[in-house]
């Protein structure tokens, strides 16, 4: 299948927007102890968990936040582990499971900014484009589909491209595609992909336009 893309806008940021929310941020400080808050302003909700995450140390602060987010995925254990092993290296980039990549940035980053940096700073990579489909193309695009495009418009060197060949040439199922690209948005006719930085940097995109030839595995 053929696909002409059109990048708009490529963005590197520390933060995605509404990762948090008003509820998120009572949760945390009750579990914080700091219960009770009674304004609905975010932005004071956000300074006031700040100062309650800061109050603790560096690791216990991240296991309290990692248990709000991702008890369902990890054990008592493997997040005792991880609330250590976010101080020194990128988690989010690193952790064997993709799927939780996302929530990992956004859990990386609030505890970045409580603490004024002692945790890595962590990026995401935004990309605004256009997709059209050529000849009979599929028109629905998936996460999949804008991937393998953007891959072929990625400096050879790129992790995607090094991890995912066997994927990326339709030799094997391409089920990771779903958890690399961490949000595919449509508006209108135009598209926002979100990943992470480790998975496309900005400084790695060759053209502004091109087009994409893709294939997709089919099991014998």
């Amino acid at each position: 299948m053929k696909y002409a893309i059109k990048i708009h806008k490529i963005s590197t940021v520390n933060e995605l927007e509404n990762s948090w929310n008003i509820n998120d941020y009572k949760e945390l400080l009750i579990r914080f102890e700091l219960p009770g808050a009674e304004t609905k302003d975010i932005n004071e909700l956000k300074e006031l968990l700040f100062m309650a995450i800061s109050d603790k140390e560096p690791n216990e602060a991240a296991a309290i936040v990692l248990n709000y987010k991702l008890s369902e995925h990890l054990n008592e254990g493997q997040i005792d582990s991880l609330s250590y092993e976010m101080l020194v290296d990128k988690i989010s980039e690193e952790y064997p499971k993709i799927e939780l990549h996302q929530q990992l940035f956004n859990i990386n980053q609030l505890l970045y900014k409580a603490y004024n940096g002692k945790f890595p700073n962590t990026k995401a990579t935004i990309v605004d484009f256009d997709i059209t489909p050529k000849a009979n193309a599929d028109e629905n695009i998936t996460k999949e589909i804008a991937l393998k495009c953007f891959a072929q418009n990625l400096d050879s060197h790129n992790v995607v491209i090094r991890l995912f060949g066997h994927q990326l040439d339709a030799n094997e199922a391409f089920e990771e595609a779903n958890n690399v690209i961490w949000e595919l948005q449509k508006n209108g006719d135009s598209y926002r992909l979100i990943t992470s930085e480790y998975f496309m940097n900005k400084e790695e995109f060759l053209k502004p336009e091109f087009e994409a030839n893709i294939a997709f595995f089919e099991e014998e």
